[in-house]
């Protein structure tokens, strides 16, 4: 997979996804990659959509969102195990990935209740979580929040919210951070600040509103101070 193909794709590393979306990087790998524990093997969740073949794990922007949808659901009582056959059995149902897509906030809650009744004797607080049916449309509505979708599928992402100004498109800047009105990369205009000494300094210099610099400063400064879930 070379640059050109990565456009519209994003690429990231597991820590930058991690900052992101508040994940330990470990974690992500171990969903993309599978592990190993006590001797006894866990297949990952799904096939990550880019393979650079050098040995390292990469997350394009689809699985980045779709494994902050399994870090809720994970959160909500779902163990990985259960989370993998109801992703088998969605797939197979959808023909392809379900996480982070609009088929998650429909269809998808009959999946993953069936899922948590296969085996009665098993995890049965999973099946008190969707017996009532209500705890899954919370979760998946939360999992979606801020971002676009194009038909069926991510588009955008908004990671702190329209407001704060930063937009995620992996159209745009290989899917890195940008201000959104100014389309510079969020981590550019607050390396700026560092070099140039002020946020003023820096709108100069880059031609842009001391407004758009502050956003990416303040959005940079989350993101590092983010406590990503073990």
């Amino acid at each position: 997979m070379d640059a050109q193909t990565l456009v519209g794709v994003g690429l990231y590393t597991p820590s930058e996804a991690g900052r992101l979306i508040g994940v330990q990087p470990q974690k992500i790998i171990r969903w993309l990659r599978g592990h190993a524990v006590g001797g006894k093997h866990y297949d990952p969740l799904w096939k990550p959509q880019i393979d650079l073949e050098d040995g390292h794990t990469y997350i394009s922007f689809r699985d980045m969102l779709e494994a902050r949808v399994a870090a809720e659901l994970i959160k909500a009582g779902i163990s990985p195990q259960k989370l993998r056959r109801a992703i088998d059995l969605a797939t197979e149902v959808m023909g392809e990935r379900p996480l982070a897509t609009q088929w998650l906030k429909t269809d998808g809650k009959s999946v993953f209740l069936q899922i948590a009744k296969d085996n009665l004797d098993e995890e049965p607080e999973c099946l008190d979580l969707f017996k009532k049916q209500y705890a899954f449309p919370r979760v998946v509505k939360d999992s979606l929040r801020d971002i676009e979708f194009d038909g069926n599928y991510p588009a955008k992402w908004w990671p702190r919210g329209q407001k704060a100004g930063i937009l995620i498109d992996p159209e745009r800047s290989f899917g890195k951070p940008i201000e959104q009105e100014t389309s510079v990369p969020a981590e550019q205009l607050a390396n700026a600040v560092k070099a140039e000494g002020s946020i003023e300094k820096a709108a100069k210099a880059w031609s842009v509103s001391v407004k758009a610099v502050r956003k990416a400063v303040a959005f940079q400064e989350q993101i590092a101070s983010a406590v990503l879930a073990a």
